[in-house]
């Protein structure tokens, strides 16, 4: 079992560790990278993976585990931040949306293999879209509808479904082309994470550790919930062991930043859970390997 814990991460990890590297010697500015890669290599990725998968029924018990998994841990993060004193808006959304692209899609991947593709990426799409729509309602007072449908992440996920639902073939050529360009972005995402690690500082550790417990408390009573209540074949719910229990997404970052919403903090939880991952990872798979 601990040979196949360590196959399985050690790709994953020795990108982060290659993205690190280079994020300490060379110093490049990964804004531009990131954004070239939520804007083409994701959506190319997303509507790659969208536009094959079989599309019924059987989705939906998917569904409902994504959403539970996203939603509940913000209902349990309210009581928490209202006894303990927290800033609700600072502490929940690091909780509710997780790193399903950078770490979980390759996570997946390399653990379930390329049938699990799908399913993560369909994760890692309601993710994003719960995200950039509740989030946004989370954390500002305007209204969010005109970002959500200028992203090309959600453009290439209606575009993909439409398209899957009406039965409308693909031209070939086109969709290995954007194949092609998705394969680009699990890498750049690591990568990217990697980079992001430079940024630790010990004075954040605190409120890293204290995120990194809260989070694995909200995220096993989400997958509890699962577990018991929502009928998962095998692979999926062992992909929910993960997915509910994930570091957060560097995207609380950008928000926090962007609406003024104790900004150092949401950074220090974002690395810090990210790191912490390396421990964490390792107990998580090897239960999820347990339930197969």
């Amino acid at each position: 079992m601990l040979q196949q814990v360590v196959g399985i991460l050690f790709p994953v990890f020795a990108l982060v560790v290659v993205g690190f590297s280079v994020g300490r010697w060379l110093k490049p500015d990964f804004r531009p990278i990131n954004r070239i890669n939520m804007d083409a290599f994701t959506p190319a990725l997303v509507f790659s993976s969208l536009v094959s998968m079989p599309l019924d029924t059987e989705q939906i018990p998917l569904l409902s585990a994504s959403l539970v998994a996203v939603l509940l841990p913000g209902v349990l993060m309210y009581p928490i931040c209202k006894f303990s004193g927290l800033n609700f808006k600072a502490w929940a959304p690091p909780h509710m949306f997780r790193n399903s692209g950078n770490l979980a899609i390759p996570l997946f991947t390399y653990t379930f293999g390329d049938s699990a593709l799908s399913s993560a990426v369909l994760l890692f799409v309601v993710s994003a879209c719960v995200h950039i729509s509740v989030g946004l309602v989370l954390l500002s007072e305007g209204n969010p509808v005109k970002q959500i449908i200028r992203m090309p992440v959600f453009i290439a996920a209606v575009s993909a479904l439409t398209l899957n639902l009406s039965g409308i073939g693909v031209w070939d050529p086109l969709y290995e082309a954007t194949k092609l360009l998705g394969q680009a972005a699990v890498p750049v995402m690591l990568l990217s994470l990697g980079a992001q690690m430079c940024h630790i500082r010990l004075s954040g550790l605190r409120v890293g550790i204290l995120c990194t417990l809260q989070s694995l408390l909200t995220g096993a009573v989400a997958f509890a919930i699962i577990y018991f209540v929502i009928p998962l074949p095998p692979l999926q719910l062992q992909m929910m062991v993960l997915f509910t229990m994930l570091p957060p997404a560097v995207m609380n970052y950008l928000f926090a930043e962007r609406f003024s919403i104790e900004p150092a903090k949401v950074a220090s939880m974002v690395l810090f859970g990210n790191f912490f991952s390396i421990f964490t990872l390792p107990l998580l798979l090897t239960f999820a390997l347990s339930l197969g």
